[in-house]
């Protein structure tokens, strides 16, 4: 799924934490990182943070209850 103007970045990533299953961001050149891991979070936060707002993401997840959860997520901020 395609997330766009994340504009509070702790609350995105506790979201994630709190999802029981995979969450990974897709990077351009395809390669996926595991969202849940701090490194990777922190990795993929400096490669494409700039000016307090993430434009747009490809975030994927595995259990139907993420998903719901990073929906709800998305509608609200």
């Amino acid at each position: 799924m395609k997330v766009q103007n994340i504009t509070d970045i702790d609350k995105f990533f506790e979201v994630v934490d709190s999802c029981k299953g995979k969450v990974e961001l897709v990077t351009g050149e395809g390669d996926r990182l595991n969202l849940k891991s701090k490194l990777s979070q922190y990795v993929s936060m400096a490669n494409i943070f700039s000016g307090g707002e993430i434009p747009e993401l490809e975030v994927v997840a595995y259990e139907p209850e993420d998903i719901d959860k990073l929906v709800k997520f998305m509608m609200n901020c």
